[in-house]
């Protein structure tokens, strides 16, 4: 299936912008309310009221997974191992938890979407340079993330600097614009050129 980028304009790029200053503001709200104790339903219900107090609407509640399911939160919220898209609970964070929360928003008819990786608290050495060696692997990728480069020079990029760690290879980043999960779908693995 052959995917369609749609180019956006200034203007939308601006709108773009803006829902994604939400997103990062909303993360940053839940960064100070991450420590052990906390349950993954606060942060979800904070996030919620956070972002509807700013004029904007969560992106991921209520979706549609296409099986006629909605999803049920606002955040997708992954404690330690979990891999992405994990559905908050009443898990409360405990000192040394990896936290990755995925936040999506809506305003102004565009859509914001990143994800951050919180340390909950002190975390073990490993646990610090998994998270070292993922954030370096985010600057490989945009160092190759230039014109006429391939998405495979990204995920070529991120893959080489992951050695030793493993990538998901089922999980990528993608573009966003009007809806969520817009193509350019870009795999943390690939191919240069």
């Amino acid at each position: 299936m052959e995917s369609m980028v749609h180019l956006k304009s200034n203007r939308e790029i601006n709108l773009m912008r803006e829902s994604a200053d939400l997103v990062s503001r909303t993360l940053a709200e839940l960064g100070r309310r991450v420590e052990p104790g906390v349950s993954l339903l606060d942060l979800d219900a904070a996030a919620e009221e956070f972002i509807r107090s700013e004029g904007g609407d969560p992106a991921f509640k209520g979706h549609e997974a296409g099986d006629g399911n909605t999803y049920p939160a606002t955040l997708c919220t992954s404690v330690n191992d979990g891999v992405v898209h994990c559905i908050p609970t009443e898990y409360k964070l405990r000192e040394g938890d990896l936290l990755s929360i995925d936040v999506g928003v809506f305003l102004n008819g565009y859509v914001g979407d990143m994800a951050y990786t919180f340390a909950v608290g002190e975390l073990a050495d490993e646990d610090a340079a998994l998270c070292r060696v993922t954030y370096e692997s985010l600057h490989k990728g945009m160092e190759q993330a230039v014109a006429g480069n391939y998405t495979g020079d990204v995920g070529h990029a991120v893959e080489t600097h992951c050695r030793g760690y493993g990538v998901v290879e089922g999980l990528c980043g993608h573009g966003v614009g009007r809806e969520l999960w817009e193509d350019p779908q870009v795999p943390n693995v690939g191919e240069p050129g």
